[in-house]
């Protein structure tokens, strides 16, 4: 699949894109020491084993190193990713 526009909905604490009128998304949470917990991924059953899980946790840490953040990786999906991409282990909180 190429790479689709993924939108920052900061609101809804979201990452997403649109697909055919449904949305694939990583969401999180901010803690009390300014921390994104990315802890959810969804992708369509349609969509999956072609990427999208992986560009939107590419886009979330990203968005952490970009603004000098940290990041805490509860939902699995993104702990798999920084363990394929350990360049953004520097960017996880201490827990």
């Amino acid at each position: 699949m190429e790479k689709q526009t993924i939108i920052h909905d900061e609101d809804d604490l979201r990452f997403f894109v649109e697909l055919d009128g449904e949305e694939a998304e990583l969401t999180y949470s901010i803690t009390d020491k300014e921390e994104l917990d990315l802890d959810y991924t969804y992708v369509p059953e349609e969509y999956r084993g072609q990427g999208l899980a992986d560009q939107l946790v590419k886009t979330a840490l990203e968005y952490v190193k970009g603004n000098q953040l940290k990041f805490i990786a509860s939902c699995p999906v993104v702990e798999a990713y920084v363990k394929r991409h350990p360049e953004y282990e520097k960017f996880m909180a201490e827990i």
